[in-house]
């Protein structure tokens, strides 16, 4: 058997992705090389393609609803964080010591943009990711026992070094759904990083889970390691709004 297809169908049967399908250019261009400098050029070749592979498979599992980054966010107009601080929360550190973070404040002062951000930085450095709105939470968490699909999203879950849970305090929370909420947050407590965006004070919180206690311990399990950065001021979206007959 030729010699090429050999080393073709072993390398499929190694998984080694790009020796398969890039086989003759890679033995072309490996011609002027010393055996140690082409098997190094190799197998570099074939992490990196399991790396981007790998970083795919986690940005389509981590559902963001949009792509973000620090950069773009507009501290002259919210001022209530500075560059400084993002930047600081930009270097992840607080993921790889299990603290959480939760944005407070109105609609439209940067909560959600700032964690799409984090989501994407986090991804980039190799960390798994879960992005989700309460509403959706709330479904997998209740579905989870019939649906397929939202016991795969449950078990993934479980398995993220960051969670991020969006618009807390917006719809109203039963009191069976804020008890599988609590046991979510229970699971992840000391296993993840969790991030919460709420347009709800901690003193609102009795009220969107209809149980002080519940509250009071998930607060709780949320602070115990914690940034709270409550944000102000005008919405962005409001005051930047297009509008059509201008």
């Amino acid at each position: 058997m030729n010699s090429v297809i050999t080393i073709k169908q072993l390398a499929k049967t190694l998984s080694l992705s790009n020796l398969s399908s890039n086989l003759e250019s890679i033995l072309t261009n490996g011609l002027e090389k010393t055996n140690q400098q082409f098997l190094l050029e190799l197998l570099q070749a074939e992490m990196a393609l399991r790396e981007q592979r790998s970083k795919e498979r986690r940005v389509k599992q981590a559902s963001l609803p949009a792509i973000k980054t620090l950069e773009s966010f507009d501290t002259a107009f919210q001022t209530s964080i500075t560059s400084r601080q993002l930047a600081q929360l930009g270097e992840l550190t607080w993921i790889e010591s299990l603290h959480n973070l939760i944005f407070l404040g109105p609609p439209g002062v940067g909560k959600t943009h700032i964690s799409l951000a984090l989501c994407s930085l986090a991804l980039d450095a190799g960390y798994k990711v879960f992005f989700t709105s309460m509403d959706r939470l709330i479904h997998i968490l209740k579905t989870a026992e019939i649906s397929r699909n939202s016991s795969v999203r449950l078990k993934y879950i479980y398995t993220c070094d960051l969670v991020v849970v969006d618009e807390l305090g917006y719809l109203p929370v039963t009191r069976n759904e804020a008890n599988l909420f609590f046991q979510l947050l229970t699971k992840l407590h000391d296993k993840a990083s969790v991030v919460i965006t709420s347009n709800k004070g901690f003193e609102g919180w009795a009220d969107i889970f209809g149980d002080t206690i519940l509250a009071t311990a998930m607060l709780d399990r949320l602070t115990f390691r914690c940034q709270v950065i409550p944000l102000s001021g005008e919405s962005y979206r409001l005051t930047h709004r297009s509008d059509l007959f201008t």
